[in-house]
């Protein structure tokens, strides 16, 4: 597989497709698995504590942390620009990641800002635009401070490798590119199920043409899919009793669809 990223174990990641992905007004219910490999609070039936992570040592070709291919619950709608705390590499982190981020961490601050992850990402031939990289250190980090310390950047590191495996399988003609009927594949293995409306708005949206060739592009393919699970994220948030519906007072829409926007 493309990319030079470390290899992992077999089966880490996504799991399986679930079985019940999130649809709009459906009966409540659990929400499914979700992406990233991690267990959401929205996977358990509601009123059960969702478990805590426990960091697990893994070495090189080990299986990476627990919370690895996570990003952190984006909860509360406090203020975006919240400083981000200090963080660690999580015990066991492959030495290629550790190397990868100081590499890229000159200044030796124990964060690295945008262009700084864009940089260490295109060393594994991972190139992103600046809004992808914005977004993608949003959603990990929940603060739009554009910086990301060394636990996140290992999460951002072994979900990308997932993502990538995602993107290749659903690009079967290996142009490159995935068209509508990809995409909601994709959507649906990651326990998206989007209207044919929705889907036709995504595809025109990240669409490099415009929508005129009806393909999306790897690049594109991970800002479609951070978008999707981001504010279903945040709508879950609201939803409380699993009934597809919420209620957001203008802040907290203001706040929910803005960073999306203005990564």
């Amino acid at each position: 597989m493309s990319g030079g990223y470390p290899q992992h174990p077999p089966g880490y990641g996504y799991g399986a497709p679930p079985s019940q992905p999130y649809v709009a007004g459906a009966p409540p219910q659990p929400y499914g698995v979700a992406p990233y490999g991690t267990a959401s609070p929205y996977s358990a039936p509601p009123g059960d504590k969702p478990p805590k992570d426990k960091p697990q040592a893994h070495g090189v070709g080990g299986a990476p942390p627990a919370h690895g291919g996570s990003y952190p619950p984006m909860g509360g709608y406090g203020s975006p620009f919240a400083a981000l705390m200090p963080s660690a590499f999580p015990p066991g982190t492959d030495p290629n990641i550790v190397a990868c981020f100081q590499m890229a961490d000159q200044d030796g601050s124990g964060f690295i800002e945008d262009k700084e992850l864009q940089g260490a990402l295109s060393s594994y031939n991972q190139s992103f635009s600046l809004r992808t990289v914005r977004l993608l250190m949003y959603l990990f980090t929940n603060t739009n401070t554009r910086k990301i310390g060394p636990k996140e950047f290992t999460s951002v590191f072994y979900s990308l490798q997932n993502w990538r495996a995602i993107f290749e399988r659903f690009d079967r003609d290996r142009s490159g590119k995935i068209d509508a009927n990809e995409l909601r594949e994709a959507l649906l293995s990651l326990g998206f199920s989007v209207s044919p409306v929705v889907l036709d708005l995504l595809v025109s949206k990240f669409d490099k043409t415009g929508g005129r060739s009806m393909g999306i592009e790897y690049d594109n393919f991970i800002e479609c899919c951070l978008t999707v699970k981001g504010l279903t994220e945040k709508f879950k948030e609201k939803d409380t009793m699993y009934s597809g519906n919420a209620t957001f007072t203008y802040e907290a829409f203001m706040l929910t669809v803005l960073p999306f926007l203005v990564a």
